[in-house]
């Protein structure tokens, strides 16, 4: 099966609304890893958590790639097929409570990543950015900015895969780098009576 690039499929969506398959899905396209340790990670009992990974093999979003006996049993290891983004036709496809719940999952997510890296001095390093805009746009110009934003992470994707092949044909060290965007409605702001 070829690695999971855009996710089509409102029915797939759907089954990727689970917090549990969400939060492994993110950890397996980072590294390799077992129930076991996921359980562990994630703090979730083993039976769900393999349940869920067998889910997402299933789907076809992880595949295992080693088996190791350890205290005699049989340990699967699993990774993710590729990062996967999910489709704007699939998105709008999927039923507002299930958006809302892997938002929330993404948003939680972002947030944990990014205090991490602020406690470890991520943000001291030169380029580092932190940045918030609110902006007054039409339908038009939310459509403008949102493609904007597509094109960003379709350059980020491609800079990282030069900087890969630059890291392992040993030409400069590799790092972690973290980048979260989000594009949303946000309410009005309050109105502010003048007295």
């Amino acid at each position: 099966m070829r690695a999971i690039s855009d996710i089509g499929d409102p029915r797939l969506v759907k089954a990727l609304a689970h917090p549990l398959r969400v939060q492994i899905l993110t950890v397996l396209e980072d590294r390799v890893a077992s129930p076991s340790d996921l359980a562990e990670e994630l703090d979730a009992p083993l039976g769900n958590v393999s349940y869920h990974v067998r889910t997402l093999a299933d789907l076809g979003l992880v595949k295992l790639v080693r088996r190791r006996t350890r205290r005699g049993a049989v340990e699967h290891y699993y990774e993710a097929r590729g990062r996967a983004r999910v489709t704007d036709r699939a998105w709008a496809q999927v039923p507002t409570v299930v958006r809302r719940s892997m938002a929330g999952v993404a948003l939680e997510q972002a947030m944990d990543q990014a205090a991490g890296a602020a406690a470890d001095g991520g943000f001291d390093g030169e380029g580092s950015h932190v940045a918030r805009e609110s902006i007054e746009l039409d339908r038009k110009g939310f459509a403008e900015l949102a493609d904007a934003v597509a094109r960003l992470h379709e350059d980020a994707q491609k800079i990282g895969a030069r900087a890969a092949k630059r890291a392992s044909q040993g030409g400069s060290e590799a790092l972690q780098a973290g980048l979260v965007t989000m594009l949303f409605e946000s309410p009005a702001p309050a109105s502010r009576e003048s007295g």
